[in-house]
Formats: structure tokens, sequence, C-alpha cells
């Protein structure tokens, strides 16, 4: 590990980093364990590692910890669907039913609420939309899809009813899209931003268009070339004493298993590969993943993307340079919970830092999981920081990535941008 000052960072406020975080979020009971690494110019400077793994089992955190990454499995898809971009098999500016034939007729909800009969499929009416889906609004949640923990409305009401998404769907990825072929959207394309399925969808066009599954498109063309040995949409047997476990907030105070991480659903192969929040991972794995984002598409030599590809993740792809907070309906959840925020290719992106209230770069790319994971990209600082821990509907979440954002750029010493 490089020393800090070589690249313009100060050690002991690396330091106070760790410090923070350990006494206001893992002893004051909000998260289990976590670990933060810091990666800048060419050298991996900090890793800080606090807490448990494993509380129940006294299991101290390990460097090489696995954790399930949820939403931070979506810029991998989008990396891999961005690869076969650049190989011609598909363009953002496709409409989706080019690809998704069943889709061509998909309806904009006009009203309607699923039945409570197990047996009858949901009715609904619906209107045409204003244009047709693209590829792009896969890409930016602009699409008209949703998921379905969403509670809003009678469309994510079906979702939950047809248990859409659902890692053991018989038939997987293939009859996922044949679900919500009978869906209607929730509305017009490219008119709104929700958090949906979309990336999922993106993980099908990868395995239709590459003609192997997605695991197996990930495996070889992604994971194996960047040495991201432990990045999988399951934990297998022998790397189980690795597998965190999972939490949820307790009434009162302190934590509560949610997934027990020896006896976890991600302990056994899923029958749909979740290009939305399937996989497990580790620090070192994911921050592989940000190298290579940073080196322009390459990494020791492995090129996965080229460097034009990459600089895309730092532009806002919303209609008319749009601020994700602005396009979204009403009660939409969302892993950035503050304004200055566009979308690009599967991730957040920094489009006005002032409006963030929050250090940072214009084109610095982002995003996080539901069990309160962070990662960022900063291509104007050379920076990425990686940021893991297990712990599901924590309030403490936004605050927890507003901190650490905070003091990970209060260590710089010099700035590059």
């Amino acid at each position: 590990m490089a020393k800090a000052e070589s690249v313009g960072l100060s050690k002991p406020r690396l330091e106070r980093l760790d410090r923070v975080m350990k006494e206001r979020y893992v002893d004051a009971g909000h998260l289990p364990g976590l670990i933060t690494q810091v990666y800048r110019k060419g050298e991996i400077v900090h890793t800080g590692l606090t807490g448990h793994m494993d509380i129940e089992r006294d299991k101290p955190m390990r460097e090489d910890a696995i954790f399930r990454i949820y939403s931070m499995t979506k810029p991998i898809t989008a990396v891999a669907l961005m690869m076969l971009v650049e190989e011609g098999l598909l363009g953002l500016d496709d409409a989706v039913h080019t690809h998704i034939p069943s889709w061509k007729r998909m309806g904009v909800y006009a009203s309607g609420v699923p039945t409570l009969l197990a047996d009858q499929p949901p009715q609904f009416m619906t209107t045409q939309p204003e244009r047709p889906m693209k590829v792009v609004d896969l890409v930016t949640h602009t699409s008209g899809l949703t998921y379905g923990f969403m509670m809003r409305t009678s469309v994510d009401a079906a979702y939950r009813k047809l248990k859409v998404n659902d890692f053991q769907t018989p038939g997987g990825l293939d009859t996922f899209v044949e679900q919500l072929a009978g869906l209607p959207l929730e509305f017009s394309p490219g008119t709104q931003w929700n958090y949906s399925v979309s990336i999922d969808v993106m993980g099908y066009l990868v395995q239709k268009l590459s003609g192997m599954s997605f695991g197996e498109f990930l495996r070889t063309r992604l994971f194996e070339p960047l040495g991201m040995t432990d990045t999988a949409f399951f934990c297998p047997p022998e790397k189980l004493d690795r597998f965190t476990s999972c939490y949820q907030p307790k009434p009162g105070g302190g934590l509560k298993v949610q997934d027990d991480g020896q006896a976890s659903t991600y302990a056994k192969r899923p029958s749909l590969e979740s290009g939305g929040g399937g996989l497990v991972s580790t620090t070192h794995d994911y921050m592989r993943f940000c190298r290579m984002m940073l080196g322009k598409g390459t990494l020791d030599g492995v090129q996965i993307l080229s460097p034009k590809t990459v600089e895309l993740f730092s532009l806002n792809f919303l209609p008319e340079n749009k601020e994700l907070a602005s396009m979204a309906p009403p009660g939409a959840f969302s892993e950035a919970g503050y304004s200055g925020i566009g979308f690009s290719i599967g991730c957040g992106v920094n489009i006005d830092v002032a409006k963030t209230r929050l250090p940072g770069s214009l084109g610095e790319y982002f995003w996080g999981g539901a069990a309160s994971t962070a990662f960022w990209i900063d291509p104007k600082e050379d920076l990425a920081v990686v940021f893991m821990t297990q712990v599901m509907g924590t309030d403490a979440r936004l605050t927890l990535r507003r901190d650490l954002r905070t003091l990970a750029y209060s260590a710089m010493t010099e700035s590059y941008a």
C-alpha cells in the first residue's frame, strides 16, 4: 500500500475518517462493521476496517469479507451492456421492442387494480405511450418500469403479486421479461425518472445478444479478466466463512439479523441473475472494477471499454440535462438523496456541486446498495472510494454517505482537477 502523502492525501485525516465512522456508526450500534478503501493516482492508499462481519458468532471484520452489494450491481451491468454497444450489437437509441418483440404493444397505465384472486392476472386499462421505449430509457430509469417494493401504485402492486424480479423465478430472465410484457408502464418513456427493474432488463439484453447466460458473460468477459475472483450471483460453500451476515435496525436501538451469512439465500445459485441487485462481492473486487473505470476502460493491460465510452459515465443522460430529483415522482425511492445529481449509464452523476452541498467534482459518478454499501469514482481527482457494510433499512444511510464523502475529501492535500 502506497503512502497517502505520495498521492496528495493526509494519513492523519484518513485515520480521522476511520475514527469517526467507528464511533458514530459502529460503536453507536447503527452498523455491525465496515470497510473503507481509498484509491488515488494509481495506488490503494488506505483500507480501514472495524467492527464485525457476524455479530452473533463474534467474527471480526476482515479485508476479504464478502458482501451483498445489491444495487452496486447496476454499474457492472451497465458496463456489460456498453461492451455490447461497442461491438455493434445494439445502440442506446434502439427501440427496446426491436430486441424484445413482445414489448411492442406495451401501454401506459390508465386505470385498474390487480385482482386479489391468486389465479387471475391483473386487469388494467392502458393508453399508447408518447414514443417507444429506448435502450437509453433502461439505462437511465426513464423507461416507465418500476419496482414492487415502491408501495406507490397499482402497477407496483401487480409486480408484487406476480413476484416480478424474484431471484428464484422459474425460467429466470426469460420469464421475467415476459411477465413485464403483460404489465403496463407507469408513465410514457422519457417523461419521468423512476427507480426500477430496468437494469435487470439490460442484463436480459446482454444474455440474449451475447448468446450466453448473463452470469457466464460477467464471469468470462468481466470478472475473470479483471481478477474479481469473489464476485458472483451467489456465495459458494467454500467461501461461506467469509460471507457477512446482513442486519436491520431493531426497535429501540441496536441491530438484528436480516439474513444470516451461514444460512443465507445467497448461498444458493439463483434462477434469475439480477443485474439490478443480485451480486455479492468484496472491497478488493469492487475496487478492481473502479480502477478499470478510472483507467479509462483498462486495468493491468486488460481493456474492457474504450476511453470515449468510459467518458460517457461522467455525463448526464436525463432529458434537457434535468436533475434526477426534478424528474422523480413524489415519494420515489433513490440511492441519491440530494440535489445536483443527474443520471448517466446505470449510476448517478454529479452535475452541480454547489447544489449537492457536499465536496466533489463535476462528472464524478456513484451509486449505493440497499445494505448501505456505496462507491464513487472521481475522474478529475483520479480518486475512487469503496465502502462496504451490511445493514438494510437504516435511517442512518444518507447521513452515513454524507459523512463518508466529506471525510474522504477532507483528506486531500492536493487537487488534480
